[in-house]
């Protein structure tokens, strides 16, 4: 499935990103709504296990990883880092001090999460930036 046509790379990001989305969001609602966990950390913690799966697919049905996987890899921790710190700073803001319900808060930083987190990849994690 992989190939250099960005429509392609575009839209098997989409598909990954389902993926990585409902373990990032399921582990989020489940741990809220049974009290297990507060927002910003069931989100913090949903984003990890997430960003495995991303990292995964991504790396075998997305981009052209001219990288090794010990490169890649701490490049993708890196750009997941950036990621995890938005989501944070993201939650805390609009969820935690604007008050806005924890799933809207989440759909708005995910939306910014993913431009970033497509673009750094795309053009540093798996190599196609040089």
């Amino acid at each position: 499935m992989k190939g250099t046509g960005f429509l392609r790379q575009v839209t098997a990001f989409f598909g990954v990103g389902i993926l990585a989305a409902i373990t990032h969001y399921g582990t989020l609602i489940g741990l809220v709504e049974t009290g297990a966990m507060a927002v910003i950390p069931a989100t913090l913690l949903g984003y990890g296990l997430g960003g495995i799966v991303s990292y995964a697919l991504n790396r075998m049905m997305t981009f052209e990883a001219t990288r090794s996987h010990a490169e890649a890899g701490w490049r993708f921790a890196v750009v997941a880092g950036v990621g995890f710190v938005l989501t944070w700073l993201l939650m805390s803001l609009i969820h935690g001090r604007w008050g806005v319900p924890y799933l809207a808060a989440q759909l708005v930083t995910t939306g910014i999460v993913l431009v970033w987190s497509f673009l750094a990849h795309k053009y540093w994690s798996f190599g196609e930036g040089g």
